[in-house]
């Protein structure tokens, strides 16, 4: 029971920190509803999108069948790295929603199962949602099966709140630039606490052990970083 209910703040925290950019993104898509491109193209295609990504991460899980728990634990680096990365480069640009929708506006395959539309916005969530797989996969490596249901409910039950949300704040247009603005310097802070708390949930590695690790990634990404610009001012 006490695996239950700690499973539904842990899918909470787990979509609300992959998700805060796909916000910005429907709520763009909605401000462009019109009589040929309706909200549930967006709602459906969302939900498609996303229901790809969790599938794809499911493979954490399957490994979590045969691997040693403290193994995949370990597997929480992935988040810890990605936020303090992006973290320590607040300041470089990402791929706006805008250009995410015109590079899936092509033909598709798919085409003629479900309107382009519907396609259209499940391509965005695709394309948006590398975070998500590897952020996903050791959070379902590291539940039983029991909780790994609940996190997958719980993570559909967000999908449509996320869209009336970002419906909602259409009309909002403050709300909307304000997220924009400030959303990406409170997502690291919860990548990190949620590698955080995978890695110390499965006792992977001690405190001390933790802290020194963090401090060593730090160190890396910052060395990497300096290459690349030396690189670039070549």
């Amino acid at each position: 029971m006490h695996e239950f209910i700690s499973a539904i703040p842990t899918g909470i925290t787990a979509f609300i920190a992959t998700n805060l950019d796909d916000l910005v993104i429907l709520t763009l898509l909605f401000s462009q509803v019109n009589p040929t491109f309706r909200c549930r193209h967006i709602v459906i295609g969302q939900y498609l999108g996303f229901c790809t990504l969790v599938i794809a991460s499911l493979v954490g899980f399957l490994g979590g069948l045969v691997l040693p728990s403290h193994w995949i634990g370990l597997l929480g680096l992935v988040p810890i790295t990605i936020g303090l990365n992006c973290l320590l480069n607040l300041n470089s640009d990402s791929s706006s929603p805008t250009e995410l929708e015109n590079e899936s506006s092509h033909a598709s395959p798919f085409s003629s199962f479900m309107s382009p539309q519907t396609y259209g916005v499940a391509a965005i969530t695709i394309a948006n949602g590398s975070d998500n797989v590897a952020i996903y996969m050791p959070l379902f490596a590291n539940s039983e099966i029991s909780e790994l249901l609940v996190i997958i409910g719980v993570f559909l039950l967000l999908v449509g709140v996320w869209c009336y949300i970002a419906y909602k704040l259409t009309s909002q247009s403050a709300i909307a630039n304000l997220l924009n603005r400030y959303g990406n310097n409170f997502v690291p802070f919860v990548l990190i606490g949620l590698g955080v708390f995978i890695i110390l949930e499965s006792a992977s590695l001690t405190p001390i052990a933790l802290t020194v690790t963090c401090i060593v990634l730090m160190v890396i990404i910052k060395i990497i970083q300096s290459r690349k610009i030396n690189f670039q001012s070549l």
